[in-house]
């Protein structure tokens, strides 16, 4: 039987190789070794590369893990990389996808009747950015499409999983006790629609 201590190691340079989220359930098919284990390998890993500092840190997402860097190092990071001008979301697009991973799996219809706006454009701009996926049909009259998050979400987004997601009354008090994002924002009409849906 394979020791731990060549599991862990074989599954940190799997993560360097990989680069993207490595799958728990892959990694121990690879060992021919229970989920179970394969998932507290990981959760050991990560709390040796947190517990000593490192610049590289493991983060979960989803029921997988990744190699990323430390926050505190951003700035470092910053002045050695040429700035790439990233495209950001604009507030339709933020709006339909705060609907999506609050009320998932939801329609295009439910989505609207919140919004009170069409949002093809949006979605499919959304679907384009890895953000949201076709979730499977409705059982309701025409079957229509469910929309929800994908893990490129919670990845860009930095959270494990969606239970990482702040509560809707958060948001609301913050938004509420910021005159500049109010008039910003429409967020909090957003997230009173989502607490009444």
């Amino acid at each position: 039987m394979t020791s731990k201590k060549t599991i862990k190691s074989a599954f940190e340079s799997m993560l360097f190789v990989w680069g993207e989220p490595l799958d728990v359930k892959v990694a121990a098919e690879i060992f021919n070794i229970n989920w179970k284990d394969a998932y507290d390998c990981f959760k050991e890993l990560q709390e040796e590369y947190e517990l000593e500092g490192r610049g590289i840190l493991i983060r979960e997402i989803d029921k997988s893990f990744q190699f990323c860097t430390n926050i505190a190092n951003n700035e470092y990071i910053e002045r050695l990389c040429t700035p790439v001008k990233e495209k950001k979301l604009s507030q339709s697009a933020l709006e339909v996808l705060a609907i999506i991973a609050y009320k998932q799996p939801v329609t295009k219809g439910e989505i609207e009747a919140i919004r009170g706006i069409k949002c093809d454009r949006v979605i499919e701009g959304l679907m384009k950015k890895g953000l949201v996926e076709e979730a499977g049909r409705s059982s309701g009259i025409g079957r229509p499409i469910l929309f929800g998050t994908t893990k490129g979400f919670l990845k860009n987004f930095g959270f494990k999983d969606l239970k990482d997601l702040p509560e809707i009354e958060d948001i609301v008090s913050v938004v509420h006790d910021d005159e500049e994002i109010q008039d910003n924002l429409d967020l909090q009409q957003i997230s009173i629609d989502l607490m009444q849906s």
